[in-house]
């Protein structure tokens, strides 16, 4: 199972929400690239970059951010939040994106989104499966839609999806433990899935949970902001797992 720890930019600052909301944004390091490159010296080989201010805007902001992440790290990078349209999407890998997260591109324009599988390939495109209340939430999480998660995946692995990061936005900055029924549901519907766990990791011990469930990988973040899962702890599980 891949570790993934996630970077979330506002104002160019790497930043956690709780549940998604702006309103409790705690700023952690102004600097990204010190950030990304503490997680690279511990060995991580991947990293989920979030620019939250196109989450919430539509459109992207901060791709020069992962512009400078993807040029003085060897991190594999997949990038979202704000990837709208064709020219999003070319910036996005332009600036060093290794694959790109799109949400609710592909609940507002699934057709568009269908046709960037077909154009990159099903290794490049993230589907991003975020949920509350079972619904799927788009425009940065301040929307929800009338898509329920699980008919949504598999309609987008239908569409020839491979990858999907799944957040359970009840879950998300609150160090209580990620949603393990939630995972278990997806992957029962569909098998074939390279599944992502996002939101609610909270201890070291839960990622060989994770892992048995069958998830490809998980995406780690305020745990690693707030000291509950130090870098060495990650990197003595990266290689145990090698």
């Amino acid at each position: 199972m891949r570790i993934i720890p996630a970077i979330d930019i506002i104002n160019g600052k790497c930043v956690r929400l709780t549940k998604g909301d702006y309103n409790t944004t705690k700023i952690y390091n102004e600097n990204p690239l010190e950030v990304a490159k503490a997680f690279e010296n511990s060995g991580i080989q991947y990293l989920h970059l979030v620019d939250l201010d196109g989450a919430k805007s539509g459109q992207l902001v901060n791709y020069k951010i992962l512009e400078q992440l993807a040029s003085k790290t060897s991190l594999s990078i997949d990038f979202g939040g704000g990837i709208q349209s064709n020219e999003d999407l070319r910036i996005a890998f332009e600036c060093g994106a290794n694959q790109i997260t799109g949400g609710s591109i592909a609940v507002k324009k699934p057709e568009t989104f269908k046709q960037w599988i077909t154009d990159f390939g099903a290794s490049k495109i993230i589907l991003g499966a975020d949920t509350q209340n079972n619904k799927i939430a788009v425009s940065g999480w301040t929307e929800e839609s009338s898509e329920d998660v699980i008919p949504f995946v598999k309609k987008h692995q239908d569409n020839g999806i491979q990858y999907v990061i799944c957040t359970d936005i009840t879950k998300d900055g609150m160090l209580q433990g990620p949603s393990f029924d939630l995972y278990h549901k997806i992957l029962q519907a569909a098998s074939n899935v390279k599944l992502i766990a996002s939101g609610g990791i909270s201890a070291i011990d839960e990622l060989p949970k994770l892992a048995a469930l069958g998830c490809e990988g998980t995406i780690i973040g305020k745990a690693i902001y707030e000291n509950r899962i130090s870098l060495k702890e990650l990197e003595q599980f990266i290689i145990q797992t090698i």
